[in-house]
Formats: structure tokens, C-alpha cells, sequence
């Protein structure tokens, strides 16, 4: 499976000098705990929770834009347009994908579905009736899922000795009916979401552009017309 890329049997960085538990702030420079892609200017664990990897996924869930008649729309090129689902984060105002941290023992399967409901349709907020709607039809989506990318992200919370490693997986509602019964709505991290025509000067946070140019390249070739 796509966790093998990254060797994720535990969510927590073992020590090699201190074998059998993670690292703490007193002896993280015993563990040597380094970046592996280099330098970054700043030492320590930063802002992200753990030394060492700090493990995320980024659901990409895509759909194609559609004119007033259900026809799908077609750029300049004559491929097909596509949204994605965007969220405004709350902690830097910038757009991104929904996604978050893997929690410890969370299988990252099940990461991807609370990320995106608590992110992006707000289940934190609906009523037990209204959460059980929304899981349904968000584990329907994601049962077919397409991976986009797995590894080290340039994020720039990385630091020396704690970086981001992340798992961004396609979700391409191709009716566009998945999730029509509900609306977008941010919530835990995130303040607002909303479907997002992918077109020339997208702006998204870290990576996320790469991941979105990544996922629209592989429809275009899947779906030529």
C-alpha cells in the first residue's frame, strides 16, 4: 500500500539512541535527529508536535465544472475544467487543500474522511443526524481513491530536526453528485471552503499547487474530451 512509501508502522519517530520511544526536547540532539533534505536555518521542533517526521494527508476531491445545462466545461485547449475543494485556513488566511495531521493509531484511510468532514463540511458543528448524512456520502466518495503523492513536503514549518511528510490522495467525483446535497463549509482549522476552478494563477499553501497540478494532469489524460 501507499504507506509502505514512508514506513508509517508508528506515527511517532523512535529514538536510535534512546530505542523504544520518541524523542524528547531534553535529548533530541543525542537522537541526532536531522533533516533529510538538508538545512533549514532553524533548530528545534518549531511549531509542528513531534521531532523528526510529522505525518499529514491532503484529500484532493475533484470534480468537473459544469455549465447552467450539466455540460461539462472545456478551456481554451479543449480539456475539461476541474474544481477542487479548497479551504481557507484559519491559522495563515491562505487557501489550501483540507487535511491534517495523522493521529497516533489513525490508519490513514480514516485521516483523509475526518480531515476533509471536519475541514471542509463542518461535522465538528452538524447534529449526530446531520454527521452520519455527511460520513455516508464522504466514505462513498472516498472509496476509490488515486494516490497523488507520498513523502517529504517543502512546508515551511519544517525545521531542522522536524519536518512534514504527507500523503495526498485523488477523489474525483466524476458525476458530480457525490457531495451535491451538501455545502461547503469550513470548520476546525478551517474558516470557509468552497469549490475551486482550477485556472492559471492559483494560489494555494506549501505544496498544494504541485499536488493540484499533479491531479489535473492525470484526469486530462484519463479524460481527453
Amino acid at each position: 500500500g501507499s504507506e509502505g512509501m514512508l514506513d508509517w508502522a508508528s506515527a511517532l519517530f523512535v529514538c536510535p539512541v534512546f530505542t523504544g520511544r520518541s524523542c524528547t526536547e531534553v535529548d533530541f540532539v543525542r537522537c541526532d535527529i536531522r533533516n533529510p533534505h538538508g538545512r533549514t536555518g532553524l533548530r528545534g521542533r518549531g511549531l509542528l508536535g513531534r521531532w523528526g517526521p510529522n505525518h499529514a494527508v491532503d484529500p484532493i476531491v475533484t470534480r468537473w465544472k459544469r455549465g447552467a445545462d450539466g455540460t461539462i466545461l472545456h478551456d481554451e485547449q479543449g480539456l475539461r475544467v476541474v474544481e477542487f475543494v479548497a479551504v481557507k485556513r484559519k491559522d495563515n488566511g491562505e487557501w489550501a487543500l483540507p487535511g491534517g495531521m495523522v493521529d497516533v493509531g489513525e490508519h490513514m484511510s480514516m485521516t483523509l474522511k475526518r480531515e476533509f468532514g471536519e475541514e471542509a463540511l463542518a461535522t465538528m458543528e452538524a447534529t449526530p443526524a446531520q454527521r452520519a448524512a455527511i460520513e455516508a456520502a464522504v466514505e462513498e466518495l472516498f472509496r476509490d481513491g488515486v494516490k497523488i503523492y507520498a513523502g517529504y513536503v517543502d512546508d515551511p514549518r519544517n525545521t531542522d530536526n522536524a519536518w512534514m511528510e504527507t500523503l495526498a490522495m485523488n477523489f474525483h467525483d466524476e458525476s458530480g453528485q457525490g457531495l451535491a446535497a451538501f455545502e461547503l463549509q469550513g470548520g476546525d482549522d478551517a474558516s470557509h471552503a468552497s469549490w475551486t476552478t482550477v485556472e492559471p494563477g492559483l494560489k494555494l499553501y506549501a505544496s498544494h499547487e504541485q499536488f493540484i497540478a499533479m491531479t489535473v494532469a492525470r484526469l486530462h489524460q484519463l479524460y481527453t474530451q
